[in-house]
C-alpha cells in the first residue's frame, strides 16, 4: 500500500470542534492510528486485524463513540470514504484528501449547530423545514422534466425517502441510492445546479 497520506476528520463531541490530521496507510496497517481533539475531550482511534481496518470514531452529533469497520483499500477510494451515525442518519467522520475532508467538516459543524437549536426549540420534524420544504419543491421541478431522474442501470422506476436532513432517491429495480442533502443553502445551491439527477445504479 505504500506510505499514503489520508487525512481523518471528525467533529469534537467534547467541544464542538472539527478534528483534523493527516495519517499514513502503512502506520494504519502497522500499529493503528490516532487522531485526538486538542481539548483532549475525544479522540478517533483504529485498529488492523490484518484484514479490516476498525474505526472508533467520536460523533459530534449525537456524543457517543461509534464503531465501523472497513477494508484498508475502502481509504484510498478517489474522494475519500465517510462513516455515519446510525441514530441522526447523518456522516460523522470523514476520511481523504484533506481538501474534501476539511469541506466536509465545515458542513457538519453547521448541522450540529442546527441540530443543537432545534433541539432546544422542541425538536423540529427536519433539522431545517425551509431548506427541507425547498429541496423538495427543487427535486419535483426536476423529477417533472424528461428524464429528470433515472438510474444508472437504465430504470426510470424511483422512490424517495425522506429523512431529518436529506432525501434518498433509490432505484426500484436495482435498489441504488442517491442521498440529496437538504439542510444547509449548500446543499440548495448544488442540487439547484443539476437539470437531472442519475441514481449510480449497475448497468
Amino acid at each position: 500500500m505504500e506510505n499514503e497520506m489520508r487525512t481523518f476528520g471528525y467533529l469534537c463531541p467534547a467541544c464542538g470542534k472539527p478534528v483534523m490530521a493527516a495519517r499514513s496507510l502503512f502506520a494504519l496497517e502497522a500499529s493503528g492510528v490516532e487522531v485526538e481533539c486538542g481539548c483532549g475531550g475525544s479522540s478517533l482511534r483504529t485498529e488492523f486485524d490484518g484484514q479490516r481496518c476498525k474505526l472508533f470514531v467520536p460523533c459530534g452529533l449525537c456524543g457517543e463513540t461509534h464503531t465501523a469497520r472497513c477494508a484498508p483499500e475502502d481509504l484510498t477510494r478517489e474522494g475519500g470514504v465517510a462513516f455515519g451515525c446510525a441514530k441522526s442518519q447523518e456522516f460523522c467522520c470523514y476520511v481523504g484528501d484533506e481538501g474534501s475532508v476539511e469541506k466536509h467538516l465545515r458542513t457538519l459543524e453547521v448541522l450540529a449547530e442546527k441540530e443543537k437549536r432545534n433541539q432546544e426549540n422542541g425538536g423540529e420534524p427536519f433539522l431545517d423545514s425551509v431548506i427541507m420544504y425547498e429541496v423538495l419543491s427543487e427535486l419535483k421541478e426536476i423529477a417533472a422534466r424528461e428524464n429528470g431522474i433515472t438510474c444508472g442501470c437504465g430504470s426510470h422506476d424511483y422512490a424517495m425517502d425522506i429523512r431529518r436532513s436529506a432525501v434518498d432517491l433509490s432505484c426500484k429495480d436495482c435498489g441504488a441510492k442517491l442521498r440529496i442533502p437538504a439542510a444547509t443553502e449548500d446543499d440548495l445551491d448544488d442540487l439547484c445546479c443539476h437539470l437531472r439527477l442519475t441514481i449510480p445504479g449497475g448497468a
